[in-house]
C-alpha cells in the first residue's frame, strides 16, 4: 500500500468503492461504446487480440454489462426524484 491509500483508509469518512461507482451517465455510455469497439476489435482479429477469442468477448461483455447497469441505476435514481404522473407537487397544491 502506498502512503496516500493508508492516509485515506485512516480518514473517518473514507469509503472504498468500485472504479465504476462515480462514472455517471455519460461515463457509462462511453464504457458501453468502448465495449462495442472492443467486441469489433476481437471480431476482426486486429493486433492485440487474444489467441482465444472467448477471452476477448468476455472482457468486452463485462465492460458493456457494467455500463448498462450503471446507466440503468443512474436513470432510475433520477426518475425516483421526480413525482409520478398522477401525483401533485407542493407547488400545484398551493396554487
Amino acid at each position: 500500500m502506498d502512503d496516500k491509500a493508508v492516509e485515506q483508509a485512516d480518514e473517518p469518512n473514507y469509503v472504498a468503492g468500485r472504479w465504476w461507482a462515480d462514472l455517471g451517465t455519460w461515463g457509462a455510455i462511453a464504457l458501453i461504446a468502448f465495449g462495442g469497439i472492443a467486441t469489433a476489435w476481437v471480431f476482426l482479429r486486429l493486433p492485440g487480440t487474444p489467441q482465444e477469442s472467448a477471452l476477448g468477448y468476455h472482457g468486452a461483455a463485462k465492460l458493456i454489462a457494467i455500463g448498462l447497469v450503471t446507466v440503468g441505476c443512474t436513470l432510475m435514481g433520477r426518475r425516483r426524484g421526480q413525482p409520478a404522473a398522477g401525483e401533485k407537487t407542493d407547488e400545484q397544491e398551493h396554487a
